[in-house]
């Protein structure tokens, strides 16, 4: 990866926020037919071909309808980048989720517009 950038490899999730995430968790599985992966209280991803699909809902007054998570390969590595470009983190990179097969990494930041972008690295668990 080029230190320069943060090594973007694709969209890997896309979260919906939602007023009542039972009700959403419903129609998205049952009328939509998408894959429930697993749910945690107040959020549930599913697979929707190689992104996951995220519901959840509002965290705070000014959280924004959508929030779209960007593949890296190495999150440290591509948040360091982006503050040498004169970004400022809103989180610094960390595990989210741990179990049996990988560890999730997020960060987050703002885009020139406000809207909050995730960067996120899944780790193989050894």
């Amino acid at each position: 990866m080029d230190h320069d950038t943060p090594g973007i490899t694709g969209i890997g999730q896309i979260a919906i926020v939602v007023e009542d995430v039972e009700r959403a968790t419903a129609f998205y599985r049952d009328v939509l037919g998408l894959q429930l992966l697993f749910t945690f209280p107040g959020m549930a991803f599913f697979e929707c071909g190689a992104v996951r699909l995220f519901l959840s809902r509002p965290e705070g007054p000014s959280g924004g309808t959508s929030i779209l998570y960007y593949r890296v390969q190495d999150i440290g590595a591509a948040a360091s980048a982006l503050e040498r470009r004169g970004v400022r983190l809103e989180q610094a990179p960390h595990v989210i989720h741990r179990d049996a097969r990988h560890e999730l990494w997020m960060a987050f930041l703002r885009d020139s517009e406000g809207n909050l972008v995730g960067l996120m690295q899944e780790v193989e668990a050894t």
